[in-house]
């Protein structure tokens, strides 16, 4: 856990996250193992977020409901990327530096922007992966392949 990073009570951290200084992860997010999280990113929890009611009172803690960021193994938040929940990140997925996530992102998708979008395809080493053809791709630095199914990248060989 890096310098001045918050990790609220409720959030689920798995086994080997790495979570960069000053990130703020609200409740009730959930992090599968392996997953990396930038300096300064922000994941939210309030849907509607309102200090007061529509009556000018005070808004208590009964009056809104938390919701989360998940985030599946091995995927990648980058530098000060904010998740507006809910939403859910794929497996082995990137989300680029400064991006703003507000959907949902497909396991091994490289997304950027604000909104993000899903600008390419990553494999499990972290690398943009090279268009084979026929909806195949490759990693060059692991050797696997992935083939493309509609908006879905799945493991074609290992």
């Amino acid at each position: 856990m890096g310098r001045g990073a918050y990790i609220g009570t409720g959030v689920s951290v798995g086994a080997n996250c790495k979570v960069q200084n000053y990130a703020l992860i609200y409740e009730p997010a959930r992090l599968a193992k392996g997953v990396f999280v930038g300096p300064a990113a922000v994941f939210t929890n309030d849907q509607y977020p309102r200090a007061i009611n529509p009556d000018g009172s005070l808004k208590q803690a009964s009056d809104w409901e938390a919701v989360g960021v998940t985030v599946d193994t091995g995927a990648a938040i980058g530098a000060r990327a904010v998740c507006v929940a809910p939403v859910h990140i794929g497996a082995w997925a990137m989300v680029a530096a400064g991006s703003t996530v507000v959907n949902n992102v497909p396991a091994f998708a490289l997304v950027a922007g604000s909104p993000a979008r899903r600008i390419g395809w990553v494999g499990h080493a972290g690398h943009r992966l090279t268009p084979l053809g026929e909806e195949m791709y490759k990693c060059a630095e692991s050797g696997r392949t992935y083939r493309q199914i509609g908006q879905e990248l799945t493991e074609a060989s290992s």
